[in-house]
């Protein structure tokens, strides 16, 4: 009793000196028991009775609660059970079990009789329904063995200090509908404050419009997915789905619902537009304020009523501003030229808010003397037309002289039509003149001769009047009108004389009335006859009609030749294996050749996409989680199952909600792109997810991820075979790709691919661009940023590249494998890379790397692009050094490096000691580094760390790396050499 007495005091006394924090439970936890919610008694079972004791207490908030104890420790045999009352396991699958409770130190209790124990045992029993009070121990299942992580002793009492424990247990799954707990004691001193038991959910939430409900997680798997329901006044616009994790967590939420048309998105709801606002599409846009001129009074409108004398044309969108026809049009001026008038005019005051103003002009002809008009009739012109004038001017031709006209000059919008009353007309009144005649268009050679040409023509069409004379004009062709002879005659017809034989010449005629001369005819060409005779015009279609006939008899004669060649043997072999060419979306394809075609030159992206990419059931595909975040949106890994097929690992690009459709076609470039490729090193599209939401490119899924991270990951773990096999992958995928015509311009590590059976794969084809046939040729970029330390110095300077830019490329991946990931150039600015590259700089060898792999960097990485190998040559290479391994052996030393990678142009052998090295380095680009240096032993520069570097000036990683591999390099050599060091 008196160790009763001490627990309960002591039970009290935590109470009293406890965290007073309020405590919340997550949104996602569900209660089935909390013994601090029971203020009466529990009830639970004790057994046997005296072993675990129910005692009455407050909280920090002093609040009654029930907690139990028990603290035989004075006794030996221990085994007292405390079993709680039946809890129902509602929807709960997995439950979780929460133990507050205190437990003192058995060390710290004196004169214990029994066996003190510091920890007590965790038991439950599943059954359909309640057993009452019945009690069978060997009923029960262990879940766990319960130790405190702070007990509590005598002097914790004193000093009021302690510190309660908080242990959680799973148990599940759970299959009856519900079941007990028990706390089995074995002889401890342990209060147990308070129990809870609670299971997971993900809560009822809202997300894209759509409601999910509350939703249990299945233990069996470990992603449930939970179809939404649109919010009222919505509707789907892909079916909206998210899973629900074993944790209660919402992840990954697939489609969404837009407001209805007359509702706008408020978060969680669609609420319909105030009066005064409409919203006339579907969407989760917000409500617009209705256009200028118009209104609407009630809520949840579709679009804006026009105010009075306002209109909206049936092509206008109901965001435009409701309008009203023009006024007329002002300042109207008229220039009479004989029966032609100009007519010219201002722009309305007024164009009734609208830019599709266009004129339109109506010709009438009025009576002398009276003021009755009528349409204008015959051949009146309007130049360039009477209506849809877009300019304010016209000329009007061919008028009759010495008439009355009127002209009414109206402006006309998108909106006159539903408004006749409200149109308007400015007009002007005119008299024509005496119009010349018109043109002479026939003249015909009558007859010809050495010296002369006899000509005759017909009237003009519109004399306008009668004719006095015509005049013609000409000169010989050869002249080009410098000098020229004019004729002038009364009747239709003329002849020519005193002309030179055989010359060509040039002819117009026009000809005159009262009014003056009308404009000259076209320029007509005629021949005089190189002999005496002369050609009258009927002879010369007889001797036309022989020659035609000659013609005739001699095609009739080769067309029968070459039918009795054939017929008689004579004709070529035909070639049926002749293949031909076929031209399909613009694009020629040459039978059994492959050849990248570049999606950025179709009119329509979505064609490239269907034409290169396979469009896969958004059905057969399941979502497991998310492993990262892309530029479009998130990327998943899941399972592809195809009908027939067996069940993938593949990698999904998602396309985040709300894209515009430039982003769209950009997200899906990438598909077009990989669809074209079929190849081991390259990464597999598996298809593409266009017609429904959300967009989705599926790919092969790589196991390893990134090679630089891979690389990183696994440090020093690979053997030299094993890295030549990866380079081998890369550039026999990249071959592939030069083979195409294509360009990568963004070949990195972190842009390869590994998967388990660390087989790399060329990836990321977001900057690649198509080469043309010539192989000189280069893609020339617009802009933009370009991976500088990976990026050939041409392709930097001119932003030119090609396929010997990518091979530069290659060769920084060839380091970067070597270096096990390693950055390159370190932590050097681009700046200092592109001027370090430019004078000559080359990446050093790698630690331990082979002599031929490091042959192959420097040999990518030649000035002249011409002198690179290509890709071909590269797998060629490392085949042979697979096949040859002992070649491998055989590492890079500083004397191979380029003369000026380090900070001397010196091979470090022609020293003889350490001091003269250091006098030369002092000279150089990193003098200052060793600016009161004064190492003079080869045993003591290797042995230098990188804070003493940093002291001298050298903080990059690689330059003290290279510092100390030169000077074992001349330790070496000082060794071997007479002279001493």
């Amino acid at each position: 009793m008196g160790c009763t007495r001490f627990l309960t005091l002591l039970l009290l006394l935590f109470m009293l000196v406890s965290c007073a924090e309020f405590i919340v439970y997550p949104s996602n936890e569900v209660n089935l028991l909390d013994s601090k919610a029971s203020q009466g008694e529990l009830g639970w079972i004790s057994y046997p009775p005296h072993g675990w004791e129910e005692i009455s207490g407050v909280d920090e908030h002093y609040t009654p609660i029930r907690t139990f104890q028990v603290c035989n420790v004075m006794e030996y045999s221990q085994n007292n059970w405390l079993r709680t009352n039946w809890i129902p396991r509602s929807s709960a699958q997995k439950i979780y079990v929460e133990l507050k409770f205190t437990l003192r130190d058995c060390n710290s209790i004196p004169l214990v009789l029994g066996t003190c124990k510091e920890t007590f045992n965790l038991h439950y029993l599943e059954t359909d329904e309640d057993q009452g009070s019945k009690f069978r121990e060997h009923q029960f299942s262990k879940i766990d063995t319960i130790a405190a992580d702070e007990s509590f002793t005598q002097m914790d009492l004193g000093d009021r200090i302690l510190k309660l424990n908080t242990e959680v247990r799973e148990v599940g799954p759970v299959t009856k509908k519900g079941f007990y707990l028990a706390f089995q004691d074995v002889g401890a001193c342990v209060a147990l404050v308070s129990v809870r038991v609670y299971f997971k959910k993900c809560p009822f939430t809202v997300r894209n419009l759509a409601s999910f409900p509350d939703t249990v997680p299945m233990d069996t798997q470990s992603l449930v997915e939970v179809r939404g329901s649109c919010v009222n006044n919505s509707k789907e616009e892909d079916p909206p789905k998210m899973y629900c994790s074993t944790e209660g967590e919402w992840l990954v939420p697939i489609g969404k619902c837009l407001c209805n048309i007359g509702y706008e998105d408020r978060g969680v709801t669609c609420q319909a537009c105030r009066p005064g606002f409409y919203k006339a599409s579907s969407g989760n846009m917000k409500c617009s304020k209705c256009p200028p001129h118009s209104y609407t009074h009630k809520e949840g409108a579709v679009h804006c009523i026009c105010d009075k004398n306002y209109f909206r044309a049936d092509g206008d969108p109901v965001s435009m501003a409701c309008t009203r026809p023009p006024s007329a049009p002002r300042n109207v001026i008229s220039v009479i030229n004989e029966t032609s008038v100009i007519l010219d005019w201002s722009w309305p005051e007024d164009t009734g808010g609208r830019k599709d103003l266009i004129f339109k002009v109506v010709c009438k002809r009025c009576l002398a003397g009276s003021k009755q008009c009528e349409p204008c009739r015959g051949a009146v012109r309007f130049l360039p037309r009477a209506s849809g004038l877009l300019n304010t001017t016209v000329t009007v031709a061919d008028l009759l002289a010495h008439t009355n006209y009127t002209f009414e000059i109206e402006a006309e919008n998108g909106v006159s039509s539903l408004a006749p009353a409200m149109r308007q007309h400015a007009s002007v009144t005119i008299t024509t003149n005496q119009a010349a005649p018109s043109q002479v268009t026939i003249i015909r050679k009558d007859r010809t001769s050495r010296n002369s040409i006899s000509l005759s023509w017909l009237e003009p069409e519109r004399p306008n009047g009668i004719i006095l004379d015509y005049e013609v004009k000409y000169y010989e062709k050869q002249e080009q009108e410098t000098s020229y002879t004019i004729l002038r005659c009364k009747g239709t017809n003329v002849t020519l004389n005193g002309l030179k034989p055989d010359t060509r010449y040039l002819l117009q005629i026009r000809a005159r009335t009262a009014a003056g001369y009308g404009s000259s005819s076209r320029k007509f060409e005629f021949e005089t006859s190189p002999d005496s005779f002369s050609i009258s015009s009927e002879n010369s279609q007889v001797v036309l009609i022989a020659i035609a006939s000659a013609v005739a008899i001699i095609l009739l004669t080769v067309v029968l030749y070459i039918v009795i060649s054939r017929c008689c043997g004579y004709s070529k072999s035909k070639h049926p294996d002749k293949k031909r060419l076929h031209f399909g979306n613009g694009h020629l394809r040459l039978p059994g050749i492959r050849t990248y075609v570049d999606p950025h030159t179709y009119e329509d992206p979505s064609q490239a996409v269907h034409e290169f990419a396979k469009e896969l059931d958004a059905s057969c595909i399941a979502i497991d989680k998310v492993v990262g975040a892309g530029e479009f949106g998130e990327v998943c890994s899941g399972r592809l199952k195809l009908p027939s097929k067996k069940e993938i690992c593949v990698a999904i690009k998602t396309l985040k909600a709300g894209y515009t459709e430039t982003q769209r076609r950009d997200f899906l470039s990438e598909a077009s792109i990989m669809g074209q490729f079929d190849h081991p090193n390259i990464i597999r599209l598996e298809g593409v997810v266009t017609r429904s939401k959300p967009v989705m490119i599926v790919t092969e899924y790589m196991e390893n991820g990134s090679l630089d991270s891979f690389l990183r990951k696994h440090d020093a773990q690979f053997t030299v075979i094993q890295l030549v096999g990866m380079l081998r992958g890369i550039a026999s995928g990249m071959k592939y790709l030069s083979d195409m015509g294509y360009v990568h311009r963004d070949l990195a590590a972190r842009n390869i691919l590994v998967n388990s059976n660390l087989v790399c794969k060329v990836s990321d084809f977001g900057l690649s661009r198509v080469l043309e046939d010539d192989p000189e040729a280069a893609y020339t970029t617009r802009g933009g940023k370009i991976p500088i330390r990976w990026t050939a110095p041409e392709a930097i300077a001119y932003r030119k590249f090609t396929s010997a830019s990518d091979v530069w490329s290659y060769g920084i991946v060839l380091w970067e494998v070597l270096s096990y990931g390693e950055r390159p150039y370190w932590e050097m600015s681009n700046q200092d890379v592109i001027k370090a590259v430019d004078e000559g700089y080359r990446l050093p060898p790698p630690m331990d790397c082979p002599a031929p792999l490091y042959q192959l960097m420097l040999d990518c990485w030649q000035k002249d692009r011409n002198n690179r190998p290509k890709f071909e040559q590269i797998v060629s290479i490392l085949d042979k050094l697979i096949r040859n391994p002992g070649s491998l052996k055989i590492t890079a030393s500083t004397a191979s490096r380029p003369v000026n990678q380090l900070q001397t142009s010196t091979d470090i052998t022609s020293f003889s000691t350490v001091g003269h090295w250091l006098e030369s380095a002092r000279t150089l680009p990193c003098k200052e580094a060793f600016s009161g240096v004064s190492y003079s032993s080869c045993d003591t520069l290797p042995k230098t760390s990188a804070e003493d570097f940093k002291k001298v000036g050298v903080t990059f990683v690689g330059p003290q790396k290279k510092i100390v591999s030169s000077i074992k390099a001349l330790e070496t050599h000082s060794k071997n050499s007479p002279v001493p060091v």
